[in-house]
């Protein structure tokens, strides 16, 4: 800074306002053209520890994770969070800890020291999850999870109207016996997607029938296995808990001989891209909102957008159609 102010003829406390833009301060314009063409031409640099120090917090904004950054669709979330962060003059840090708590912990100590803005805490799939106590110490929002005592701002898929929206995508094309394979294991998704489901089915005035919902493990393997009881029901279209478990039902109607979408409609949930844009014909499904969810993130954590101290705000899953719910089946039929 001194070397700045030697070149541009004017005081160190005139540079440090200019840099700072002191607000009120009285410098003349060609006093701040000769300020500013000096940084220039040394390539003068503020110290950023220096800076934190005098205004109690930095640029920064922690992102704590256990396993986004290697999961294939999942890491739109930090991809969203770094694209807002940088819109609004912030740098992203982001750990991911792959679920070891005491990472976690060092993680977040690590971040607190560097004075983060605030933290966002993210879980690779949607569920409740145990605050770490440190988080307290700062600002912080949980993105694609939720607190157990239900206390922080959250940032979560509509799994509901997710469900819903997949289900008005088989609907649409006049389907009326609809089956939904659900998931085994305990989650947000797999009640907020049957309330959805049911909601669809109710709002077309088709009376619920629960032997058209069953159970299989979300994987390609459960899919596969699930085609038996599906053919024996008499259905015409079923809705997949996700897209890996829809993949192994396409190899299972194939191996039979059946065809998708004429003798059977199937729709995915997560547009899994890997999966749903590759398979044959190309997956209809309904996206988890991943890139969003980090951008909205980042938006609440800086007060950009307005949320209660233990909000739980819900983004909506848009559909993403293709041709296994029978897009478009009807014209090819009739030409």
């Amino acid at each position: 800074m001194r070397d700045v102010a030697d070149a541009a003829g004017v005081s160190t406390a005139t540079v440090s306002m200019i840099i700072n833009d002191k607000k009120g301060a009285r410098i003349g314009a060609d006093a701040r053209r000769r300020v500013r063409e000096a940084i220039d031409e040394l390539g003068y640099r503020p110290n950023a520890l220096a800076q934190t120090l005098v205004h109690g917090s930095s640029r920064f904004i922690g992102l704590v994770a256990d396993a986004i950054a290697t999961t294939p669709f999942a890491g739109q979330i930090i991809h969203g969070a770094q694209d807002e962060a940088w819109k609004h003059g912030f740098v992203l840090l982001v750990a991911n800890t792959e679920g070891n708590e005491e990472a976690e912990r060092d993680a977040i100590s690590m971040m607190l020291e560097h004075k983060v803005r605030g933290i966002l805490y993210s879980t690779w799939f949607h569920r409740a999850a145990e605050v770490p106590e440190a988080l307290r110490e700062t600002d912080f929002v949980l993105v694609n999870c939720f607190s157990n005592d239900g206390t922080g701002r959250a940032i979560v898929p509509d799994e509901r109207q997710g469900g819903r929206t997949a289900t008005e995508l088989l609907l649409q094309q006049g389907h009326r016996r609809i089956a939904f394979i659900n998931a085994t294991t305990p989650a947000p998704a797999r009640t907020g997607r049957l309330l959805g489901y049911r909601e669809a089915l109710a709002a077309t005035g088709i009376a619920f029938d629960p032997a058209l919902v069953f159970e299989a493990y979300p994987d390609q393997e459960g899919g596969y296995g699930a085609a038996e009881q599906l053919l024996g029901l008499g259905v015409t279209a079923v809705f997949c808990y996700n897209d890996r478990l829809a993949m192994g039902l396409y190899d299972a109607l194939r191996q039979r001989g059946l065809a998708i979408p004429e003798d059977m409609a199937v729709v995915g949930f997560d547009n899994q891209e890997v999966i749903a844009a590759h398979l044959r014909p190309p997956l209809s499904t309904v996206a988890l909102p991943h890139y969003e969810l980090g951008a909205a993130g980042v938006r609440v954590l800086l007060g950009i957008d307005a949320a209660a101290p233990d909000a739980v705000i819900r983004l909506a899953c848009p559909a993403t159609p293709r041709e296994s719910a029978g897009e478009g089946l009807a014209d090819r039929r009739a030409s």
